[in-house]
């Protein structure tokens, strides 16, 4: 069975904004968003926005933490779920994309991956190509996409 896969980086339009993919077999499973305590108890009831399609793009624009998981019974509970927790936010965003070098550097994301065993967390994905097997498990994913670079 291949599991879910999570990328996030910034938009690289839109720098004042993360966007997170969810790229995964849609027969096999689907990504629902959720509040911190539907995602502490893995509550699939009323999910504040449930996503199928199998490579979804979900637009972050707010700091804090933002929880999704895997809606398919029992798939939460073995480990599908993500937190991504926006650190900052620029001071204030521009009313439309600048050029040039003067682009302030996007907020820097941490994906944190529960991990009870490696044989039911959740695996992380940074580029694309085959679907990594579920068993590799990746505690923590933080990173800093710089514009200067």
């Amino acid at each position: 069975m291949h599991g879910a896969c999570v990328k996030t980086k910034a938009n690289r339009l839109s720098l004042w904004t993360v966007n997170t993919f969810f790229e995964y077999n849609a027969q096999l499973h689907n990504v629902m968003r959720v509040t911190n305590s539907m995602y502490r108890a893995c509550n699939t009831s009323s999910p504040l926005a449930t996503y199928t399609t199998g490579n979804d793009s979900i637009k972050i624009t707010t700091k804090g933490h933002h929880f999704f998981f895997c809606g398919v019974p029992g798939h939460c509970q073995a480990g599908q779920k993500v937190d991504i927790n926006v650190l900052r936010l620029p001071e204030t965003a521009p009313a439309s994309a600048p050029s040039g070098p003067t682009l302030s550097p996007p907020p820097v994301p941490s994906v944190s991956v529960p991990v009870s065993s490696p044989s039911n967390a959740l695996t992380l994905k940074a580029s694309k190509g085959n679907f990594a097997k579920l068993g590799l498990a990746i505690t923590v994913l933080q990173f800093l996409y710089q514009v200067s670079h």
